[in-house]
């Protein structure tokens, strides 16, 4: 069996920093998150990406339960208290079974139609859910736009420039990555928030509070298994592959989206006139100035919440 997931009274569980950890079983999961907010209100879900947790909501929860929404935010596969139910199962990191994964959730809770909000990884999900599955998104806020990929996509090589912004995805690939990754995951953690992040003055305190999601015993092989399978370098699983073809098509999104971007985002990402075509419903792309970087509802959580709110119709 795998390794129980935290009890919900438990330190690891419960010292999120604005409430505890609730666990549900979910698909292949037990799935560690957040409940904030009226029970009865709108749901949102908030998705977090890598190397980053749920605190990158620590914020923004607090602003959208005050407008009456009910704030669901979960650690994905491989991060904080969510385990998987089965040591058989493939630590599957490809971009489709993290949407799955969030349906699944939305499935245990009972949930029929949420907002999807999300930044990197979190955006990339979010945006998948509000692709293939609009009956279940009420509407989409995107850090950085249109994220759906595809092996094909992640073959073709990039500038020099770009390629270099890629360097850990390519040091992944490698089994001297895997280990250094494996021994140093904190300290690579930490470089990703400085570089992907320049101008956030984040301190010890509030990178170890994320930081300890890291030591969740699947993190590292779903991290690596997410970018090789980017590259090609690693299979996803046959139950995946006719999503995946949908998703390499490039499909539309018709939900209501705000996309958002940084001033100062140092991570790799695309122009937002590059995307712009890619979203047929109500849609508007805004830059949150004042130094801004990659973790965007850490950093300006009242652009990021208003953002949710506008997709909701209860802007402030």
């Amino acid at each position: 069996m795998a390794p129980p997931p935290p009890a919900a009274s438990s330190p690891a569980a419960s010292a999120t920093g604005f409430g505890a950890v609730r666990q549900i079983d979910a698909g292949l999961l037990n799935v560690g998150y957040l409940d904030a907010g009226p029970a009865d209100g709108p749901v949102v879900l908030l998705l977090h990406g890598w190397p980053y947790d749920i605190h990158s909501y620590v914020d923004v929860v607090p602003l959208l339960a005050a407008a009456g929404y009910r704030g669901i935010v979960p650690y994905l596969r491989g991060f904080g208290a969510t385990r998987f139910l089965s040591d058989a199962t493939l630590r599957n990191g490809e971009q489709a079974v993290l949407a799955v994964d969030v349906i699944a959730l939305m499935d245990a809770l009972e949930i029929e139609r949420a907002i999807l909000a999300g930044f990197d990884w979190g955006a990339r999900t979010a945006d998948i859910v509000a692709a293939l599955w609009p009956e279940r998104c009420s509407g989409l806020v995107s850090v950085s736009g249109y994220l759906i990929g595809s092996q094909a996509a992640g073959k073709l090589p990039l500038p020099p420039a770009a390629e270099l912004q890629w360097w850990y995805q390519y040091y992944f690939a490698t089994e001297r990555g895997r280990a250094g990754y494996d021994t140093y995951r904190r300290d690579f953690a930490k470089l990703i928030w400085r570089t992907a992040s320049p101008e956030w003055h984040f301190d010890e305190a509030t990178f170890d509070r994320s930081a300890a999601s890291f030591d969740n015993p699947d993190h590292v092989e779903i991290v690596i298994h997410n970018y090789r399978w980017r590259l090609g370098v690693a299979d996803g699983e046959a139950a995946y592959d006719n999503l995946e073809k949908r998703l390499a098509q490039g499909p539309v999104i018709a939900v209501p989206t705000i996309t958002l971007e940084g001033d100062a985002n140092g991570a790799p990402h695309p122009d937002p006139s590059s995307y712009a075509g890619r979203f047929s419903g109500d849609y508007s792309h805004r830059t949150i100035e004042g130094g801004v970087g990659h973790n965007l509802p850490q950093e300006a959580p009242d652009a990021f919440a208003d953002a949710v709110l506008e997709v909701g119709g209860r802007g402030r």
